[in-house]
Formats: C-alpha cells, sequence, structure tokens
C-alpha cells in the first residue's frame, strides 16, 4: 500500500522544507520530447503548490 504523502519536500520554498507531500499532477512533455519536470504537490495540511520534481526525495518504506 502507497503512502498517502510518499515525498519529503526537499527545498526551502514557502517555508515548506522537510514536510511531507504528495504529488496531484505531473507536466507533460514539450512536443520536442523533453520533459518540463513540474509537479504539482499538495501536504498534508491541505496546501498545494508546484515546483520542480527534483525538490522531492522518497520516504523510505518501513520495514
Amino acid at each position: 500500500m502507497m503512502a498517502p504523502f510518499p515525498y519529503i519536500y526537499r527545498w526551502d520554498r514557502c517555508g515548506r522544507k522537510g514536510q511531507r507531500c504528495r504529488v496531484f499532477a505531473r507536466s507533460r512533455r514539450w512536443p520536442n520530447g523533453k520533459s518540463m519536470n513540474s509537479v504539482g504537490l499538495e501536504f498534508e495540511d491541505g496546501f498545494r503548490m508546484v515546483s520542480s520534481g527534483n525538490a522531492l526525495k522518497k520516504v523510505k518504506a518501513d520495514g
């Protein structure tokens, strides 16, 4: 079963560094095939923002 908030936000943007979040949307590819790497994030308190996928760190599963 997937954790409800499986990522940690690594960047210091909007005071969210170190908080758990989940991805609710990912960017599409440009017509030339390159990805924009943008993600829509939702935090545990309901705050939403758009950031880079590079700002995310996967939480390690327990066990």
